[in-house]
């Protein structure tokens, strides 16, 4: 059994990563966003070439303070014919919607100050990317409590929907550092992988579903 609550595990995550050196996340979100791209643009290569169907839309999210910072590559992955899409909090019990962004988006400030698009047609990913506080080895995700990604993440599978998950994190957070006894809870929706600048964990993903037309 853990010997930490999530909410005593989320305020040890939350600490473990505020005093990151601004080079140090600079370099660390270049790492990310790197790797990324290069997965992504491998797999729609892989895809066309056995003609199957490549990845299209790819859900990201407007970093919040101490998160790795994805925007260069919002604007990098639309420049390369991917589609780009942000959540909205449609209510605190619902799952988020995912709307289009592109350069010229304007953004508002949602719950929790989480900066998200206009409303527009609601597109279902192909790739999912998650905000993660805390994961495993395995590829277990702690977030920040509020059971956005996971109500989603259990919703695409009631609509028969399975896109690929990536978490993306900072290496520090890294559960069994600071408990090794953790277990997910029930509701816990585990992700294909999570993504750190130092590496995938447990492996970069190496298929995808697509989106139903």
């Amino acid at each position: 059994m853990s010997q930490n609550t999530a909410a005593e595990l989320r305020v040890r995550l939350k600490e473990s990563r505020k005093h990151f050196a601004a080079e140090v996340r600079q370099h660390g979100s270049l790492l990310i966003r790197s790797r990324l791209y290069t997965w992504l643009a491998l797999m729609r290569d892989r895809c066309q070439n056995s003609n199957t169907p490549a990845p299209k839309v790819i859900a990201a999210f407007w970093p919040l303070a101490d998160e790795p910072d994805l925007v260069p590559l919002l604007l990098q992955l639309t420049q390369a014919g991917f589609t780009v899409v942000l959540p909205r909090m449609v209510s605190p019990i619902e799952p988020l919607q995912f709307y289009r962004w592109h350069e010229d988006t304007t953004l508002f400030a949602g719950p929790f100050g989480v900066m998200e698009p206009e409303i527009g047609e609601p597109l279902l990913p192909d790739v999912v990317l998650v905000p993660t506080l805390g994961f495993t080895a395995q590829g277990d995700r702690l977030g920040y409590g509020k059971g956005f990604y996971d109500r989603t993440l259990a919703h695409f599978k009631t609509m028969g929907h399975s896109p690929t998950t990536i978490g993306v994190s900072w290496a520090a957070g890294n559960i069994h550092a600071f408990d090794p006894h953790y277990r997910p809870q029930p509701h816990d929706q585990r992700l294909d992988a999570v993504i750190t600048p130092e590496a995938w964990h447990p492996a970069a993903p190496e298929s995808f579903s697509p989106s139903p037309d």
